[in-house]
């Protein structure tokens, strides 16, 4: 079974990782290893960049194997032939490194996606106890809600450390294993013999990875630029924080078992646990509240509202072309199950109307007589040459996307009203990871280097726009919603 790494960090754990985690799972895919876990420090917010990656690859590998099957190994070119260095598809591992406020590290793999919900609602947890852009978790935290979890406990000093990894190991026995990963230091042999004998004494299996913080070891400038960025200082006082060399990245099955000589058991669990850890982004699916009413389905209160608002909208009458709309719209609403959605955004705005709340729908709801009716949007789609396909459609599918606009200075009281609703664990605000744009990066990473103000703020006027991707170095440009 090959090998899968299950324990990368990637640049959102912001200024320590030095790729992106698309790049960890290319270089995978080259490397010929089944599987990588993007694991971020208290977050899953890169996994979604590696998920669209280790889909272009399965693509892109499935397309050739397709044309090989038709034509033989021999036969024109393809047109579009996958590269050269993708060995396999490598399958994406979701997981995160949560650190604790006891200083134990644990690499956190959800099993199934009742283990996903366990990770999401520790890391909502431990966010929320915090400020912005901390996370307060503790050993109790992850004592009392770590199901469907496994989890790999990473090395750590002292006695307390063995404490509380005693306690994960009798809370959750057979879902725990420790870490193995190498500092690359001369003396790994010595401390892997020391940690195996430890894991026996816990009663533990050992579990080897890479723990890498490169995808390949150019990156070593990079990331101690970061660092330094970080720290607050130049590249050229970061002493002891400097990287020793660049032998912490990805790393092939037969280097593992090269590093790991005399513990290939490690090697072997950590392929076993990987082919165990089943679960996918793709599981994942919208589910609206049921927003049953007046002992209707969703369905039929969708109809009833709709069928209120065209009368509301057109008191002589709706056309006749405007109720063929109608029908169509709501035929493909309940083809598709998206009725709680609409009727969800109806009851928000209908709240915030009753309130004399200012608020618009806009965007490609406009297309829809439905949304129209609901008094979601103010202008008729009849007027208009767009067809609602373009907002909800069968072939895309993806749910529709309805965005409302309130007033900002009452848009706290519609906040509070769907926590009050919905009930605050299960409404949130979207979440956003802000990466540097292409000037700021030239300004740290010019500080980073010791260049002057002046210096920099002339580079940085050179600039037109926000830059590109890749002009930040490790942070793409723009925000990723997480």
């Amino acid at each position: 079974m090959p090998f899968a790494e299950l324990s990368a960090t990637s640049n959102f754990t912001f200024l320590t990782g030095a790729s992106h985690p698309e790049e960890y799972i290319r270089h995978a895919a080259a490397l010929g290893l089944s599987g990588v876990a993007i694991a971020d420090m208290n977050s899953v917010a890169g996994i979604v960049r590696a998920h669209a990656a280790a889909r272009e690859i399965a693509r892109e590998v499935a397309a050739r194997q397709a044309l090989e099957a038709r034509q033989g190994p021999i036969g024109p070119p393809a047109p579009r032939p996958s590269p050269p260095d993708w060995a396999n598809c490598p399958r994406l591992i979701p997981a995160a490194r949560l650190v604790l406020r006891e200083g134990i590290e644990i690499t956190a793999l959800p099993m199934d996606r009742g283990g996903w919900a366990s990770l999401c609602r520790l890391i909502s947890l431990g966010r929320q106890r915090a400020v912005k852009g901390t996370c307060d978790l503790g050993l109790a935290d992850v004592l009392a809600g770590a199901a469907g979890l496994s989890l790999l406990l990473h090395p750590g000093p002292g006695r307390a450390w063995q404490a509380q990894a005693r306690q994960l190991a009798q809370r959750w026995g057979g879902s725990v294993a420790l870490l193995l990963s190498p500092r690359y230091d001369g003396r790994d042999p010595a401390r892997f013999a020391r940690l195996a004998g430890q894991a026996a004494r816990l009663g533990l299996p050992t579990v080897a990875a890479a723990a890498p913080i490169l995808h390949r070891g150019y990156r070593r400038r990079l990331a101690d630029v970061l660092s330094a960025i970080r720290l607050g200082v130049t590249v050229d006082r970061l002493g002891r924080h400097a990287l020793r060399n660049a032998e912490q990245r990805l790393r092939s099955e037969e280097e593992m078992r090269r590093l790991f000589a005399g513990y290939e058991g490690a090697i072997d669990r950590a392929a076993a646990l990987a082919a165990r850890l089943r679960f996918s982004l793709e599981e994942l699916r919208y589910e609206y509240p049921s927003e049953v009413a007046e002992n209707d389905t969703p369905t039929q209160r969708l109809r009833r509202l709709a069928e209120a608002g065209l009368d509301w909208r057109y008191p002589g009458g709706a056309p006749a072309r405007v109720r063929g709309m109608m029908e169509h719209e709501l035929a493909l609403i309940a083809k598709l199950r998206y009725e709680p959605y609409f009727l969800t955004v109806h009851d928000v705005v209908d709240f915030a109307r009753s309130r004399g709340i200012l608020c618009q729908g806009r965007g490609s709801a406009a297309n829809s007589v439905v949304c129209y009716c609901l008094g979601v949007t103010s202008v008729s789609p009849e007027i208009g040459t767009m067809v609602f396909e373009r907002f909800v459609s069968e072939a895309r599918d993806e749910p529709p996307d309805i965005d409302v606009d309130f007033e900002h200075e009452r848009r706290e009281e519609v906040i509070q009203w769907i926590y009050e609703r919905y009930g605050r664990h299960r409404a949130g605000l979207c979440a956003t990871v802000i990466h540097y744009r292409t000037k700021r990066a030239i300004r740290e990473v010019g500080r980073a280097m010791g260049l002057s103000e002046d210096l920099l703020g002339a580079m940085a006027s050179q600039i037109w726009g926000h830059g590109g991707e890749g002009g930040a170095g490790a942070g793409a440009s723009g925000r990723d919603r997480a």
